[in-house]
């Protein structure tokens, strides 16, 4: 008897070495992303950034990625989620302004006839904004941004903002980060409309939001200095500004750039221009450069588009599209070597109680 319970016990002690000198598999960084081309591109490129002493090692401080916020991060239908916001202002604060109801664009607000308020283009949502953006501390609009956060839901899905963020881009950062990349918002949306939930819901600090600006001035109420939110426009963080923006205030070109819409071109280009030039490549944009522009270090790219093809979990939609418009960024994707996400057949699930 003691004999077999010694032969047992020596099997159970050589199963136990065996399976500790068995290579173990470490557990999927993207779960939520379907096993594909994409997926495969995006391990294989930090793979590659962040093996020392490879030929394409990127130092730590050289990790910067940027990420768009509406449509790549989070929902953006059915408009921008800022907008929305403005307008629940601007309804919440209808009682202390009785000329609203004949006033432009307010009455359009008001009325429910986004139609019409959409046909006074930039001008009325800057009118918009200044109505409910300016003439606040920071700090209490900042109070006012988590309040609507909290309380406020999405028109279709019924959840708080805060949890249209998108799963499979939410791991995405985690992986990043884990990596040792320094992971930034830089997004067309306010910067102080983002800052006060983002940390909570990215894990991204407010230091790291790149975004629209209205003039924000110094003063003292009584002997209490203040910063006071104005009713004019600073800097627009959209289009050709998002490089203007990612200069002046991260100061690191990024090695990796994630968008959804026109809105990102330039940001693209100029984060994945240092790569082979040859307009009929269609090798993703993460090899050396031939002749780097001047000023680029020759360092491994990477541009990703979301394309939103999901009318069943979330929308289908690129161009036309009254917001997150796609159509030049998408068409000369293959020719710069960006990776295009097919939300439908890249992604497991979109949100992250499906």
């Amino acid at each position: 008897m003691l004999n077999k319970s010694c032969r047992a016990a020596s099997v159970c002690a050589w199963l136990l070495v065996v399976a500790m000198c068995l290579p173990t598999s470490a557990a999927d960084p993207l779960p939520s992303w379907n096993d594909g081309a994409v997926k495969r591109s995006i391990v294989a490129f930090v793979d590659k950034v962040t093996k020392e002493g490879g030929a394409d090692f990127v130092p730590v401080a050289e990790r910067i990625a940027a990420f768009d916020n509406d449509g790549t991060l989070w929902c953006e239908q059915p408009m921008y989620f800022q907008m929305i916001f403005a307008f629940d202002q601007i309804k919440a604060t209808a009682k202390d302004h009785p000329e609203w109801k004949n006033q432009e664009p307010y009455k359009f607000v008001l009325a429910g006839d986004l139609k019409a308020f959409g046909a006074r283009g930039e001008q009325g949502l800057l009118d918009i904004m200044a109505a409910t953006h300016a003439g606040m501390r920071v700090e209490e609009f900042h109070a006012t941004v988590r309040e609507w956060i909290r309380t406020a839901r999405h028109p279709r899905f019924r959840r708080p903002y805060d949890e249209c963020i998108y799963q499979p881009m939410h791991e995405l950062l985690v992986y990043l980060r884990a990596n040792r990349f320094k992971t930034f918002i830089v997004s067309g949306g306010g910067v102080e409309f983002m800052r006060p939930w983002v940390d909570k819901a990215y894990d991204i600090p407010p230091e790291q939001v790149v975004g629209s600006s209205g003039v924000v001035k110094y003063e003292l109420e009584g002997d209490q200095p203040v910063l006071m939110k104005q009713a004019k426009v600073e800097f627009i963080d959209d289009g050709p500004g998002k490089p203007v923006g990612i200069n002046r205030f991260i100061g690191r070109r990024p090695i990796m750039a994630f968008g959804n819409s026109d809105g990102d071109y330039e940001m693209l280009r100029w984060t994945t221009a240092a790569r082979l030039s040859s307009p009929k490549s269609s090798e993703p944009a993460t090899r050396h450069p031939a002749k780097p522009c001047a000023g680029c270090p020759p360092r491994p790219r990477f541009g990703l588009i979301v394309h939103h093809t999901d009318a069943e979990r979330e929308y289908a939609y690129d161009y036309p599209s009254p917001v997150g418009q796609l159509k030049r960024a998408l068409d000369e994707a293959p020719q710069r070597g960006w990776v295009v996400v097919d939300m439908k057949n890249d992604w497991k699930t979109v949100f992250k109680s499906e």
